[in-house]
């Protein structure tokens, strides 16, 4: 007996559709490694109807009132409750992840965004008016800048779905957006959900590869290409968005420094940074990867972490107190298994480090100590459940580790010293920085990098400005 697999489609101009030439990719639930859908992979031809839908809905949807798209996006923020069942089972499909965390800590976050993002629709403000020069009057005006091309990545579908349509719909642009290949179904539900609110072409989603991806950046349509995802695919949007000078958005990797200090609380430290290196298998670009102690309080630190580390679960989306599922993909295990057997003779594995398990791609909470800065493990992305250890002699030492990668996303700081957390948050090159705490998001924040990270800024206000542009208007008085 044969199931029959779920069949998903792209959302073009108010209607599903299948790729323009009928190719598909097999979707795989990675909890048990099997196929369960098929996705389009698009073309040229698919790109180019969505970008000529997307375009030809912007004039109406630029000249709509703050107050009207206000009003669509509280609509979504509550119909993304009302169907919050069907979400979430799209998003364990799509991930693996745990039912109860992705009901408690993503549909609230998402929904609350979505609401922000409706309020920020309605302070579209510039500079006021004013006489820069005798008999004349500058206005300053606020615009979307267009049609956007937008790349989400896998490791939060749904969520970093919201963080770019929600921003770019309630400035007055139209939208296409692609979801990883890996992890489309909630986005093609999103796009179900949202095409019975928002007139047709202002919000359409395209399914496929990178090469999908690469056509969207590459289209002449779009003024705004953005994306989440590695530092190699955001290079090369970057590069592909330069030949004609097209805004871009990048939010790309991290390799968050957690520096804790002789003074720190040890338990709370411990209990709070192996959820926060651990939480969603360690697949998120602000996550706790990389602690940095100090000298004095090393060993009981790394002793600790290692028992909080044993005593984490991972598993299946409904088996209870599983704190993570399984990693995305193939790959992505297949990445997170080597940077552990490639590690150098001097480094330790003080807990996990092997799969779980032999069907799914699960990992074991992993901790491992004894590394050098240059250290393959402390200067490149693992995004797995992986957190290092190094230790450190002073605060000097310390932000000289801190800051000795080319990644420059989130930070965090532990000490009950007020004066060093001050002294620490300012010298941290790393576009946000917590301190006693690590990893907790608002809509009302800004989040964004820099270095390596990227540039652009998604959340707060500063997101929703990224997706305007400023004209000056001069008018005589005479």
């Amino acid at each position: 007996m044969t199931t029959e697999l779920r069949r998903l489609r792209n959302y073009i101009n108010g209607e599903f559709r299948d790729a323009a030439d009928g190719r598909t990719i097999d979707v795989i639930n990675p909890a048990t490694g099997e196929v369960y859908a098929t996705s389009p992979l698009s073309g040229q031809a698919d790109v180019d109807a969505a970008m000529e839908a997307a375009a030809a809905a912007f004039p109406a949807w630029r000249d709509s009132t703050p107050a009207e798209r206000q009003k669509v996006l509280l609509k979504i923020a509550d119909a993304f409750e009302e169907r919050a069942e069907d979400l979430i089972a799209a998003e364990v499909e799509n991930t693996g992840k745990p039912v109860a965390l992705t009901a408690s800590e993503e549909i609230p976050p998402m929904v609350d965004q979505i609401r922000f993002f409706a309020g920020a629709a309605r302070l579209l403000e510039g500079r006021s008016a004013g006489e820069y020069m005798e008999g004349l009057t500058s206005i300053v005006r606020r615009e979307p800048v267009g049609v956007c091309a937008q790349v989400a990545p896998w490791n939060y579908p749904m969520m970093m779905a919201v963080w770019k349509f929600a921003p770019a719909l309630a400035a007055g642009n139209t939208v296409v957006l692609k979801p990883s290949d890996t992890t489309p179904a909630s986005t093609v539900l999103m796009a179900e959900i949202i095409g019975q609110i928002v007139p047709k072409g202002v919000f359409n989603v395209v399914c496929g590869d990178r090469d999908t991806g690469r056509a969207m950046v590459e289209h002449p349509t779009p003024a705004m290409a953005s994306i989440t995802g590695s530092v190699r695919a955001g290079m090369q949007v970057a590069e592909s968005a330069a030949k004609d000078v097209k805004r871009v958005h990048l939010e790309l990797g991290g390799k968050a420094p957690v520096v804790v200090f002789e003074d720190t609380d040890i338990d709370k430290a411990v209990e709070d940074i192996s959820v926060a290196g651990f939480f969603n298998a360690g697949q998120d670009c602000t996550a706790a990867t990389r602690v940095l102690v100090h000298e004095s309080i090393h060993d009981e630190f790394v002793s600790a972490l290692a028992k909080a580390a044993a005593a984490t679960k991972t598993g299946h989306p409904d088996d209870e107190d599983v704190l993570y599922g399984p990693l995305n993909n193939a790959n992505q295990l297949k990445q997170v298994s080597g940077f552990i057997d490639r590690l150098p003779a001097h480094a330790k594995v003080e807990a996990g480090g092997q799969r779980v398990g032999d069907k799914g791609y699960f990992y074991a909470p992993t901790v491992v100590s004894g590394l050098k800065q240059d250290d393959e493990i402390i200067q490149n992305e693992v995004f797995g459940p992986v957190i290092t250890v190094q230790s450190f002699t002073d605060e000097a030492q310390a932000l000289e580790y801190a800051n000795g990668v080319e990644y420059a996303l989130a930070s965090s700081v532990w000490t009950k010293d007020h004066a060093r957390a001050m002294r620490m948050s300012k010298a941290l090159d790393f576009g946000c920085v917590w301190i006693n705490t690590h990893i907790p998001l608002v809509a009302e924040m800004p989040h964004g990098g820099f270095k390596k990270s990227g540039y652009g800024k998604d959340l707060s206000g500063y997101g929703f400005e990224d997706y305007t542009r400023i004209k000056h208007v001069m008018t005589s008085l005479g």
